[in-house]
Formats: C-alpha cells, sequence, structure tokens
C-alpha cells in the first residue's frame, strides 16, 4: 500500500504556495526588525554542521522563559529563517524565543536530527533562564514530542525546566513513512521508525503535554494526533476551521488560544 496522498498537505490545501510565500515575507520582516530594534540574536551556533544554528528572539523586557519552535517539512526542507514571524506570540507576551535549524534529510537521519535538536534547545536553554515550553509544527511536532524521551540526551538541569509541550500536528507514529516515496531519502527502517516514534514511547515524566491539530488537517494528521494523545492520556484540542498550514496561525497572535495553553498552562 502507497500512502503518499494520505500525507499529502499542499495538494488539499487552497492556494497553498500563497502561505508559503506569506511565510517568506512575513518571516523576513520580523527578523529584520527585531534584528534593527537589538532584540534579534541571530545565527548562534549549536554544533559544527552549517544548520546547527539558531536564531534568538527577545521580548522588550526581561524574559520570563524560554519558547523553542521546531519547523516541520518531513524533515526534508525549511529552515529557522522561514518561520521568524512565529516568535511573536511569545516575545509579545514577554518570552524569549529559540528557532533552530537542524541537518536536513538524507545528510541526516531522523535519530540524528533529534539529537541536534535536544543540542539546540541546551545551547538556547543556557541563554535564557526559567521555564522552557516546546512547541513545533508537524516533522517538529514529532521532534518536540520526542524531547521528552529518556533516550533523548539532555543535561538534566535543562530537562527539568521543560514545562509544556505542543507538538502541533504532529507525526506521532512513523510507521506509515515507510510505505512513503519520501522514505527513499528519510531511509527509516522498521526498527528505527518505531524507536523514533513518540507514540512508542512512554508519557514524558514532569511535563505537561497537549497535541494540537487542524479540524480540516488530511485524515492521517488527525489520527496520528488523536493517537498520541491517546497514548500520552494528553489533552488535545482539535482546532476549528484550521488546515496544516495555518494551524500554525496562533503563535503570531499573543491573545490565541493557542498562546494561553502553551504560556498558561
Amino acid at each position: 500500500m502507497n500512502l503518499d496522498d494520505d500525507y499529502a498537505n499542499a495538494a488539499y490545501i487552497p492556494n497553498a504556495e500563497s502561505f508559503l510565500e506569506y511565510w517568506d515575507e512575513a518571516a523576513r520582516n520580523y527578523r529584520e526588525a527585531e534584528y534593527t530594534l537589538g532584540r534579534a540574536q541571530l545565527n548562534q551556533p549549536y554544533g559544527v554542521h552549517p544548520d546547527q544554528a539558531f536564531d534568538l528572539f527577545y521580548p522588550s523586557g526581561k524574559p520570563e522563559g524560554l519558547v523553542v519552535f521546531v519547523h516541520g517539512g518531513y524533515w526534508l526542507r525549511f529552515g529557522r529563517r522561514d518561520f521568524s514571524h512565529l516568535a511573536q506570540g511569545a516575545t509579545l507576551r514577554d518570552w524569549a524565543v529559540a528557532i533552530p535549524s537542524y541537518p536536513l534529510a538524507p545528510a541526516a537521519s531522523i535519530p540524528e536530527i533529534t539529537q541536534s535538536i535536544a543540542a539546540a534547545i541546551t545551547a538556547a536553554a543556557g541563554r535564557i533562564s526559567g521555564p522552557i515550553c516546546l512547541v513545533g509544527h508537524s516533522a517538529g511536532g514529532h521532534l518536540v514530542a520526542r524531547m521528552g524521551q529518556k533516550d533523548v540526551v539532555f543535561p538534566s538541569v535543562v530537562r527539568d525546566r521543560i514545562r509544556k509541550i505542543i507538538p502541533i500536528s504532529p507525526v506521532a507514529d512513523l510507521l506509515p513513512l515507510l510505505q512513503t516515496e519520501m522514505n527513499a531519502t528519510l531511509k527509516l527502517t522498521a526498527t528505527s521508525a518505531k524507536a523514533e516514534s513518540p507514540a512508542s514511547q512512554p508519557k514524558p515524566d514532569k511535563i505537561d503535554v497537549h497535541v494540537w491539530v487542524g479540524a480540516e488537517e488530511r485524515p492521517a494528521f488527525l489520527a496520528q494526533a488523536q493517537l498520541l494523545a491517546d497514548r500520552w492520556q494528553a489533552s488535545l484540542t482539535i482546532e476549528i476551521a484550521k488546515h496544516h498550514f495555518n494551524v500554525i496561525a496562533g503563535l503570531e497572535d499573543p491573545k490565541s488560544e493557542l498562546m494561553a495553553v502553551l504560556l498558561e498552562g
């Protein structure tokens, strides 16, 4: 069985390209404005690979804590500069926001990408004190969900600061991806897919998890979100009138329900 269509998003979103154009323009404008105001530290390395770097955005006053946003793209595309604008909701609520890039497949395997994100969070946590909240979209939802697992390498002083994880439209079970053409690049095996599947791992200890997904997403993503929520007995929000590309829009708005769940829980 081929599951390519099940995991195709853009083909089922009207004017999908307009979202990519908006992300590019909004991210560039926000990043440049914040840098001009002295509220952005860009291209901060956390490893030796060129893509092991993050951008750090500050609020106007002292940060109450650190939000880390991890982008999606099926571990194959995008980077930190595509999503700078998603820092806006949290910075307007007095939180600092780190947005990392990470080495992409096929140069990096998904297990290697997972450890890159742990390294990025650790590096950003060294800049900002206080609680840490993690939020990621799609493949990024997978990656932030993995941060709660004991096999992911974290200093205990960083792990103990993680208060909330919100996987948005996560790929929680990687086994179906073995039946997609993208796996020719991802090179998952049944063993690695199971090991990297948050839904196959125990619920994180002492970390609040809230799964988020759009009501108009592909059935596969609704099922993935429900699976993770069920396996981890986590809260689940199915946001009305949202699909895979606009489900992250709430991160721009300090007054959105998504921001309230991320920072107030």
